[in-house]
């Protein structure tokens, strides 16, 4: 049974405004015993890189007012700087380093926050909220590591952990299985391409990014980074199949983003909790033409490289 506890304040450097409350000048939050939660998870975005925060290089208007219409923080703490710790803190309350396994997942971990354990999932449903996770997950899936049968209902996934809807990546973007996994199972799974994937060893007759680097779309293989090929993208760890369920690395945010509307109106009617953790600043693997627009844009408005103004996105 799932014990309660009060959620300690946890962080990550992945939302660098996380801490006291300081509402902003000229503002009336609206009064509501149950209000809509969004909590949106953004790996590498500093303290510095939204205009509400003092950013003077980049537009963020849309983060600008929810900032001007909410409760903006900023006393901001870590319980890590990776990415796997951090989200466990933040779901469980308890600091990374007093559970084993906490370092950065591989592909194939085991879920690591084990169903028993009280989430802040489980928090918001105990109050009668909808909950959902949409994005990069990075904390295993799968009752171990190394045993999950992607072709089939996982027997561990977010439903046991207090999320009503989940629609994620298994790991990361840049490591395998490259599918989005959709309430325990494989999102728009192909059957005439079952999946497998090893951190181990490679699949006979699979190109990788090491021994087949003419077939990498625009990257060229570093180290780790150059196992299996999805996508024209060497990734990290091995993998094949999956056939029509891949993902386009160019259209991840148009995919999350549609997935976190839709859950938005689906439950607009009762109070939801939404945890949307985008990857595209830490990760930025093959991007739309949409993206490189405002990044174009942002970066001719401010005479930036095209790195610098990658916090652009904070326009969409």
């Amino acid at each position: 049974m799932k014990q309660p506890f009060i959620l300690t304040l946890v962080s990550s450097v992945a939302c660098a405004a996380t801490a006291a409350n300081k509402a902003p000048e000229n503002t009336t939050p609206t009064k509501s015993k149950t209000p809509n939660v969004v909590f949106i998870y953004a790996d590498d975005l500093g303290y510095g890189d939204l205009e509400c925060y003092g950013a003077k290089n980049v537009q963020t208007p849309n983060v600008n007012r929810l900032a001007k219409s909410g409760i903006r923080f900023t006393n901001a703490h870590a319980t890590a700087a990776t990415s796997t710790p951090s989200r466990y803190s933040m779901l469980t309350g308890e600091y990374a380093w007093r559970k084993k396994g906490t370092d950065v997942a591989a592909g194939n971990a085991g879920m690591i926050i084990r169903p028993e354990q009280y989430t802040m999932a489980d928090m918001f449903k105990s109050t009668g909220y909808a909950t959902g996770a949409i994005g990069k997950w990075h904390l295993g899936l799968g009752d171990k590591a190394g045993t999950q049968d992607w072709n089939a209902p996982l027997p561990c996934a977010l439903g046991d952990l207090g999320f009503d809807y989940h629609y994620i990546m298994a790991a990361t973007a840049d490591r395998v299985p490259c599918v989005y996994i959709e309430n325990g199972k494989v999102a728009n799974y192909d059957p005439s391409a079952p999946i497998e994937v090893s951190y181990q060893r490679n699949f006979e007759g699979e190109p990788t990014g090491k021994s087949n680097p003419e077939m990498l779309y625009n990257l060229k293989p570093s180290h780790g980074h150059d196992m299996s090929i999805v996508n024209g993208i060497s990734r990290i760890g091995f993998m094949k199949g999956g056939g029509k369920a891949l993902w386009k690395d160019e259209n991840i945010a148009d995919s999350l983003t549609t997935h976190a509307i839709q859950f938005i109106e689906e439950n607009q009617n009762k109070p939801f909790f939404l945890r949307l953790s985008i990857c595209q600043l830490v990760q930025q693997l093959h991007l739309s033409a949409s993206y490189w627009r405002v990044v174009c844009i942002a970066s001719c408005r401010t005479n930036l490289s095209l790195y610098r103004s990658r916090s652009a996105i904070c326009r969409n």
